[in-house]
């Protein structure tokens, strides 16, 4: 690590160590997982450290689907635009814009059909990116660090599921746990410390196995928030993940927590904070759950190639030169993003509709 990162992780890291010896010398991992990703200056997203990026040469940790191709954002333009038109609104609300890219393809391609367009999003540094990335739209950018009390609109949200704290649940000889952390004062570090606990996950797990999860009470949150605040509107949440079943198969008995550096993978969330990437995958039949019993209904649930099928991405790839037509296929294969990546449609305040992007392959029979 270079000094100013060692610098950051050590000050995180003290500050982190606190609030476990304030909160009795424990705390669970939703709770670390919140210091460590958005400790004002220090977290990982609420840093200054570059983080979006196709190569790990740029400093970058990861890549989202809009820096993989334009086309991802001009394709789900094609389902906010019928959302607009469907719900007769005429704002759209980000999530978690990153880079600012999927606002730009987004903007670029629906013009005026959308009249603002609000980004929540919790960094400040990013949020300087996005105002440099989009000064062309400025007259209609809007930013906010929480949802208001109503509001109207298409909301969008790439890859923020993931990004929501999750609690671990650790089945051992057949007794259930809440994975916590603690600090090891012997080993100079963090430490793993489960406790007994009454939380279960929504599956009862088959077989005597050990077996560790997570369960997403923060997200779930989001979502019954999202419902009570969105008076008029639809929503498409784009995320990896599975439904439940899938969630909680008996063979997945390590979890889907992972962490991400310079394109690399690792799975211990206890080191190098604030300078790497803590995500879990979601559970999309709890996201679904959340979303109806706080009054919302599921347009679709599909694959993110079948959702970019239905919008038009093979018409797009036969207009394309061989380069950029080779990075927008990656959006579809399946041993990229094609699979593992998963689109959930929701709308409230109207009637439901046969939303474009679930014409084929819907899947919501099976969440």
């Amino acid at each position: 690590m270079t000094d100013s990162s060692e610098s950051l992780a050590g000050v995180l890291s003290q500050q982190i160590r606190a609030r476990i010896e304030a909160a009795g010398g424990w705390v669970g991992f939703d709770a670390f997982m919140a210091l460590a990703l958005y400790s004002p200056g220090l977290g990982y997203y609420a840093n200054e450290r570059p983080k979006f990026g196709s190569m790990p040469e740029s400093g970058s940790d990861f890549v989202t689907a809009p820096e993989i191709s334009p086309a991802f954002g001009r394709l789900l333009a094609a389902q906010v635009s019928e959302a607009l038109e469907r719900t007769d609104t005429r704002e759209v609300w980000e999530f978690g814009a990153g880079t600012g890219a999927l606002a730009e393809q987004l903007l670029g391609t629906l013009g005026d059909q959308v009249q603002r367009y609000t980004i929540v999003d919790l960094s400040g540094s990013l949020r300087a990116r996005q105002q440099q990335r989009l000064a062309p739209f400025a007259a209609k950018l809007h930013w906010a660090d929480a949802l208001p009390d109503a509001m109207q609109g298409v909301v969008v949200g790439n890859e923020v599921l993931d990004a929501m704290p999750v609690q671990l649940l650790m089945r051992k000889k057949g007794q259930w746990f809440e994975r916590g952390v603690v600090w090891d004062g012997a080993a100079g570090g963090f430490a793993w410390e489960d406790r007994p606990t009454a939380l279960r996950p929504p599956l009862e797990i088959e077989g005597p196995q050990d077996y560790l999860t997570e369960i997403h009470a923060q997200g779930e949150a989001f979502v019954r928030t999202l419902a009570e605040r969105l008076t008029r509107g639809a929503a498409f949440l784009i995320d990896y993940g599975f439904g439940e079943d899938e969630y909680y198969h008996p063979q997945r008995h390590m979890g889907t927590l992972v962490c991400h550096r310079a394109h690399r993978v690792d799975d211990n969330p206890l080191a190098d904070l604030g300078l790497k990437d803590i995500t879990a995958h979601v559970n999309f039949t709890g996201i679904a759950v959340a979303a109806q019993e706080a009054g919302m209904d599921v347009l679709g649930y599909t694959t993110q190639a079948h959702f970019l099928i239905n919008c038009g991405l093979l018409q797009q790839l036969e207009q394309m030169p061989q380069g950029p037509r080779a990075m927008a296929a990656k959006l579809m294969m399946e041993h990229e993003m094609g699979e593992l990546f998963k689109v959930i449609g929701l709308s409230r305040g109207v009637a439901p509709w046969p939303a474009l992007g679930f014409v084929q392959g819907d899947r919501t029979h099976r969440l």
